[in-house]
């Protein structure tokens, strides 16, 4: 493992780590989930330059230039697509490869409202992707 990967790989846990509290139930913001699984890949700012970036085999997108990308118009259906794997992403790999809808659902699936735990967590991550976003 290259010492790029263990440092993602460090990051991706650390983050995790922090966004839950001593044992309590937490309610993960948007903010929290995408430093959770996220921020290894796009950067702690959205920018594409996390520590996992340069082991991917195209650079990951800006996230914060989805709307001036749209022309102005930041495309919520299909960045909530393109998170739960409804719409191919080259740098997750092949399709066979678990997209976050799959695992949020994979996760969630034994809770009484897994299904919509997993919908809540798309939607939450649009949202914070969506206050990101740059002029």
């Amino acid at each position: 493992m290259s010492k790029r990967v263990a440092l993602g790989v460090l990051v991706a846990i650390l983050a995790a780590g922090a966004c839950q509290e001593r044992g309590d139930a937490v309610e993960p913001t948007g903010r929290m989930l995408f430093a959770r699984h996220c921020a290894a890949c796009h950067g702690t700012a959205g920018e594409g330059d996390g520590p996992l970036a340069g082991s991917l085999r195209r650079t990951p997108s800006d996230l914060t230039t989805i709307a001036r990308r749209g022309g102005g118009r930041f495309d919520e259906a299909a960045v909530m697509a393109t998170i739960d794997g409804r719409s191919a992403v080259a740098e997750h790999g092949p399709r066979d490869m678990p997209v976050w809808g799959v695992v949020f659902e994979d996760r969630y699936r034994s809770e009484r409202y897994g299904s919509l735990t997993t919908l809540y967590h798309g939607r939450a991550l649009t949202d914070y992707i969506r206050s990101i976003q740059q002029d």
